[in-house]
């Protein structure tokens, strides 16, 4: 029927056909597959990153182990996505990542120890749309770490202990849609602390120390929709500042010991003129205003503050900034390398935060971009969504897009005065591929039932032809 010599080519051909998993082409406690092309190593305490990776995998996992370093060589520049979180990470060679210019997602978070970064690590990476460096131990960014890389639509800087952020860190950032710099020891932004963000549509700052913010800190944030300030140390925040973001829609200032006196009559005047979503405002002080919400004061409770100056400045900014970002809004043009794809939406569970281990895998596409006549999308997100985001995250944004009606550790939100009508965009599903992936991995290489039947063809076959 076939020639001798042709029998394991064909076999050969037909394991490539059927997507079987090929053992003798993967690392020692591995699982690989070919399409897309995944190496699985989760979980087996490796202390290097193992060799025999095939030279053109697409897909790397390689969290939950015991890795200490990062050289260059460990991966190839075919690499799309990289998992390396929940490792022991103390050193990363500046050129481990040089070339690899097909890299769109790359996760080192929770290498709790890793503490400090070149600025070079992450230059020439003209792909890259989500990087995760949450729970490293960083106390401050070198400048220039983030510069080139203006398809970044992600950044993951949430639980390490940076305490000052240098002016235009973020300015090539044209296309980041979300930051997040919670829990971290951040005491003040400056005037250019966030210069360049034109596109963020949300900005979480909360659980940090926050004393003092610019009233020109927010200038470059148009689109901003959610902005998160709880949890601070603020006494004051000029209501100025808050009005040169015409797009707001969520803000939560709860958790600060506000001095409701004359410094805070701009912010009492924005809050009241604000139709979004914002939590309560607790006074700290005066004694006689203490407890009370900023946003129920009257003006009689500001007996000695004209407040004309404030409220002017507001008035006359907010009239020219929305001529100038309608402007902005219609004549600009979009980077090519952006995707038009909404946000992944929150998990419908309210549970507190996981461990990062408890990640999902990579989700695909399936929002056709359409909404029903009339319904406004809220998320104002023009990109495409990360192949995976935290629980904690989903939480906040939960928190973001559905108004709770409270906050633990603090009293009860304060009601929108006009609630914003929303599409919600449809669940995004992961691939096939990297579910097989996972789903294996987690049994150290054991086959899936389809691919031992098909393994049992390819052997009756490949008998059928030596015969």
């Amino acid at each position: 029927m076939f020639k001798r010599g042709c029998g394991l080519e064909f076999f050969l051909m037909l394991c490539t056909s059927l997507e079987l998993p090929l053992s003798w082409s993967c690392p020692r406690h591995c699982v690989c597959y070919s399409s897309p092309t995944t190496v699985s190593c989760q979980a087996h305490n490796f202390l290097m990153v193992p060799e025999g990776i095939p030279p053109h995998s697409e897909r790397i996992f390689l969290q939950n182990n015991r890795i200490t370093m990062l050289l260059r060589g460990h991966f190839s520049p075919h690499t799309v996505t990289l998992w390396l979180y929940s490792n022991n990470i103390t050193f990363i060679d500046p050129d481990t990542f040089q070339g690899f210019t097909q890299l769109e997602e790359l996760d080192l978070g929770d290498n709790r120890y890793l503490r400090a970064l070149a600025a070079e690590t992450f230059s020439g990476l003209p792909k890259l749309h989500a990087l995760h460096l949450y729970r490293c131990g960083l106390t401050s960014l070198p400048s220039g770490v983030f510069q080139g890389l203006r398809s970044l639509q992600y950044l993951y800087l949430q639980d390490n202990r940076i305490e000052f952020l240098q002016d235009n860190l973020f300015a090539d950032l044209m296309n980041l849609s979300q930051l997040f710099l919670h829990g971290n020891r951040l005491w003040s932004l400056h005037q250019n602390t966030f210069h360049g963000l034109s596109s963020l549509d949300r900005l979480l700052l909360h659980e940090n120390q926050l004393q003092w913010v610019h009233r020109g800190a927010f200038h470059d944030l148009k689109k901003l929709t959610t902005l998160y300030l709880f949890n601070n140390s603020l006494a004051e925040l000029s209501g100025e500042c808050l009005a040169q973001l015409p797009s707001l829609e969520y803000l939560r200032l709860n958790g600060n010991p506000w001095e409701c006196d004359c410094k805070t009559r701009s912010l009492w005047d924005w809050l009241d003129r604000f139709r979004g979503s914002s939590s309560s405002a607790l006074c700290e002080s005066p004694p006689d205003l203490r407890g009370r919400d900023l946003k129920r004061l009257t003006k009689e409770d500001f007996p000695n503050c004209s407040g004309s100056e404030s409220l002017h400045q507001i008035k006359t900014w907010t009239t020219a900034d929305k001529v100038s970002f309608k402007k902005d809004h219609h004549g600009r043009h979009h980077h090519p390398s952006t995707r038009q794809h909404p946000p992944p939406p929150p998990p419908s569970d309210g549970s507190d935060a996981p461990s990062s281990s408890d990640k999902s895998p990579p989700p695909s596409s399936t929002d056709d971009g359409h909404r029903p006549h009339g319904a406004r999308n809220c998320s104002r997100q023009r990109y495409r969504g990360p192949k995976k985001i935290l629980k904690e995250v989903h939480t906040l944004e939960e928190m973001a897009d559905k108004e709770p009606q409270e906050y633990p550790g603090d009293g009860k939100f304060g009601h929108p005065r006009k609630k914003p009508k929303c599409t919600r965009p449809p669940p995004l599903r992961p691939p096939s591929g990297v579910q097989q992936a996972n789903g294996s991995s987690a049994a150290s290489g054991q086959q899936h039932p389809t691919a031992c039947l098909m393994n049992l063809i390819a052997s009756a076959l490949l008998a059928a032809v030596i015969r």
